[in-house]
């Protein structure tokens, strides 16, 4: 029998146990007993976990700008729908009737969203007023239904004052 007591003994026991089986186990399910071949693997691991998570995060971003997209587009088709609207409201008189110029053109561009932030801001108005006025008439219907107070009785009458002693010793 061997007397060498060594720390390797067991382990390259454990290893010829494992190579006598006859058939290789894949990839991850070999175990190892090498330190360097431990940190190499995971190492390994590392770098395709931070490969999975950097494509998840560009992902996450392709999604997100879609979304945004997809935000855009439903708001430009609002814009449209509005301004058509109110174009139509106009009768459909042209600002331009010979056509505008370009430098025209690029003013009205700057200028739209003030335009329709004024638009806005007449129909809130607008409907404050209407309100306002609803609230008023249905105040003055109210107190139409209302039946009147009933004022109390005159007072009293007031008794006249005593008419003042004069003062003695004068």
């Amino acid at each position: 029998m061997n007397t060498n007591t060594s720390a390797a003994e067991p382990m390259d026991f454990v290893r010829s146990l494992w190579s006598r089986m006859g058939f290789s186990m894949p990839g991850m399910a070999v175990p190892t007993f090498s330190l360097d071949e431990l940190d190499k693997r995971i190492t390994d691991l590392k770098a395709v976990e931070g490969w999975l998570q950097m494509n998840l995060s560009m992902l996450q971003m392709t999604i997100q700008g879609l979304e945004v997209q997809k935000t855009t587009l439903s708001t430009a088709a609002t814009v449209s729908k509005i301004i058509s609207q109110s174009g139509r409201e106009n009768d459909g008189e042209s600002a331009f009737k010979d056509g505008p110029t370009v430098g025209e053109t690029l003013h009205r561009a700057a200028l739209w969203p003030w335009d329709v932030m004024q638009k806005v801001q007449t129909q809130i108005q607008q409907h404050l007023d209407e309100q306002a006025k609803e609230a008023a008439a249905s105040a003055a219907a109210q107190q139409e239904q209302q039946p009147p107070k009933k004022k109390s009785a005159a007072p009293a009458a007031k008794r006249p004052a005593a008419p003042r002693k004069p003062a003695r010793g004068k």
